[in-house]
């Protein structure tokens, strides 16, 4: 099927705009005491571990990195240089389902050694969540949601997108807590590329 390129300006243009829509409704449903509630156990805690797999875990990736750049000894789980997680340690793990069995094997582990587990996910009443310290609910849907209800968007991209913005603003708010300045963070940027 063919598109001229006015359609397809359009196409993009409603697709962005749907997108937004969808993070605008997301917000008003979104309980942002869960983010107040996991402030004290970041900022206290001695290494921080994340851990996702797949597209949440690329969103991880990018919220360690946002977590370094603020100054905390942050971990993504599976690379080479990351050292044993142990007591005093956290482990923040991002799945939509709450199911996915590497993330619910990082946090039996987490447990089992005494670190605290924080989690970010669709379902609030999943093996995840139950085996968390903390639930950050973002209520999206899952990507096995077919039916568009929540999202017009394809397999779980809204709490991949959500995971990423509800971080961020986590971030900003460690940020506005800490009183750094962005020279100060900027000096933590890696200058190897």
């Amino acid at each position: 099927m063919e598109h001229s390129d006015s359609d397809l300006t359009n196409l993009s243009e409603q697709a962005m705009t749907s997108i937004i829509n969808e993070h605008l409704e997301l917000v008003k449903h979104f309980d942002f005491k869960e983010l107040r509630n996991i402030v004290a156990p970041i900022t206290n805690s001695g290494s921080i571990f994340l851990i996702g797999m797949g597209r949440s875990g690329l969103m991880m990736q990018a919220a360690a990195m946002r977590l370094m750049h603020l100054g905390f000894d942050a971990y993504v789980v599976g690379e080479t240089t990351t050292p044993a997680i142990q007591e005093g340690d956290l482990l923040i793990a991002g799945s939509g389902s709450g199911t996915t069995a590497t993330v619910i094997r990082a946090a039996k582990t987490a447990k089992e050694v005494g670190a605290e587990v924080i989690s970010f996910t669709t379902d609030k009443t999943s093996e995840l969540a139950a085996l968390s310290t903390y639930v950050v609910h973002i209520p999206a849907a899952q990507k096995e949601a077919h039916n568009n209800t929540i999202s017009e968007q394809y397999a779980g991209s809204l709490f991949e997108q959500g995971l990423l913005l509800f971080f961020d603003a986590l971030i900003q708010t460690l940020w506005k807590v800490d009183g750094s300045s962005a020279e100060t963070l900027y000096k933590r940027h890696s200058n190897l590329e």
